[in-house]
């Protein structure tokens, strides 16, 4: 009877986890960053860190300037804190890239090379966990690209490399074809290297796509916005 109780509590327990990870996810979907970072930390899991640490980089996206740095910071510390709890987790490498990535992109790619070195580094550790994570290839693409369309001083401090713009995002929409923001990131990688038409006939298939959570809703809105400035 006592190793019944025990085997219940334990599923209990691990039920009750899962809703809360759930409930965490529906606040990031519903675009509550801020509850859904907070509810994903207060688990302290891996897999709750790393919820956290995803809201708090897409919140930074929505608050003044002066606010962003700060946050970028907050999703690394979630990111590493998620890593430290488990070190196989491919999403919480998937979030520290991302983070440092946004931050990079902020203080301004040339000023950030050593970190746009670092985001690499988590990203290769996030595919070699997880080689069927599209919104992998899709950051590796866009390295690529940002640094790419820095100059030969970025490329040759970060080893960026033209050749793997395209097949990265080629690999990422093989893997998910009808996830919008993979075509639309694809678009803005293109568009850093001026190919237009190719933006725009990307962006043509992302607005068909349907858009359910808050983030893919304001994807497509900016994609449709992009879209009219390039016919």
């Amino acid at each position: 009877m006592r190793t019944i109780a025990l085997s219940l509590a334990l599923a209990l327990t691990v039920s009750a986890a899962a809703q809360s990870q759930s409930a965490a996810q529906s606040l990031y979907d519903q675009g509550k960053w801020q509850e859904a970072a907070t509810a994903g930390a207060a688990l302290n899991t891996s897999a709750g860190l790393a919820i956290a640490a995803e809201a708090t980089t897409a919140g930074a996206g929505l608050v003044d300037d002066a606010q962003k740095k700060a946050l970028f910071l907050k999703a690394q510390d979630y990111a590493k804190a998620a890593i430290a709890r488990d070190a196989n987790n491919a999403d919480a490498y998937f979030e520290l890239a991302r983070a440092q990535g946004r931050l990079a992109q902020f203080s301004g790619i040339l000023q950030s090379l050593g970190l746009a070195k670092d985001m690499k580094g988590n990203l290769d550790k996030a595919l070699e966990l997880n080689p069927k994570m599209a919104g992998g290839y899709v950051a590796l693409g866009l390295w690529n690209a940002n640094l790419v369309s820095k100059g030969f001083i970025a490329v040759q401090a970060s080893g960026a490399n033209k050749g793997q713009i395209t097949p990265n995002f080629e690999k990422a929409i093989s893997l998910e074809p009808n996830v919008a923001v993979h075509r639309i990131e694809y678009a803005n990688a293109l568009l850093l290297q001026g190919r237009k038409a190719e933006a725009a006939a990307q962006l043509d298939k992302a607005v068909t796509m349907p858009a359910e959570t808050f983030w893919e809703k304001r994807d497509l809105e900016q994609a449709k916005a992009t879209l009219a400035k390039l016919r």
